[in-house]
């Protein structure tokens, strides 16, 4: 396997790209995680079916949020990402959500050449009130069955909140690195 963090840099932030790989394909029940020791991808569990991801999930290579994982992203796409694949995305905003009382953001991002849908998503309000209302339903939910009330989204950020967090968390990543 590839050590994403070696090979990847976090991406272009001053262009609004970052590089992002594919953990969790949109609609699996298999909770799938990076080991950065190993450079493997394992299954941590599955999941209910009722809590399938709502969208591609994964992580920026380079980075480390305060729950001491890489830095996740949500990627919107038509259709399911395989995992390990790597995506040059451009940021539209921040998911802030609480994880057992720890911050733990999402990083939301489009694939930057979408020619299928001609680049049309530009911004969170590109993606409708009925997709964010999924995201925080799901996200307020998904641990409901085994710790009721352990998560709590805490509401969006734009691009610039977006890359604040990103560059915390390059930060944290340099320093623990």
């Amino acid at each position: 396997m590839a050590d994403y963090n070696s090979l990847y840099t976090p991406g272009e932030l001053d262009k609004g790209l970052i590089t992002t790989v594919v953990e969790i394909s949109k609609g699996s029940m298999l909770k799938i995680e990076y080991n950065r020791e190993k450079h493997t991808f394992e299954l941590d569990r599955v999941e209910p079916e009722i809590f399938a991801k709502p969208s591609n999930y994964g992580f920026i290579p380079g980075t480390l949020d305060e729950d001491g994982d890489e830095l996740d992203t949500l990627i919107v796409t038509p259709e399911p990402v395989p995992t390990g694949v790597v995506i040059e995305a451009r940021i539209l905003g921040v998911l802030n959500f609480e994880d057992d009382g720890e911050n733990d953001h999402k990083i939301i991002c489009v694939p930057a050449d979408d020619r299928d849908g001609g680049n049309r998503i530009q911004n969170l309000d590109d993606l409708g009130e009925q997709w964010k209302a999924k995201i925080e339903y799901h996200f307020n939910t998904y641990k409901d069955l085994k710790k009721r009330g352990t998560t709590k989204v805490l509401g969006y950020g734009g691009p610039e909140d977006a890359l604040k967090v990103i560059r915390e968390c390059i930060e944290r990543y340099k320093k623990g690195a």
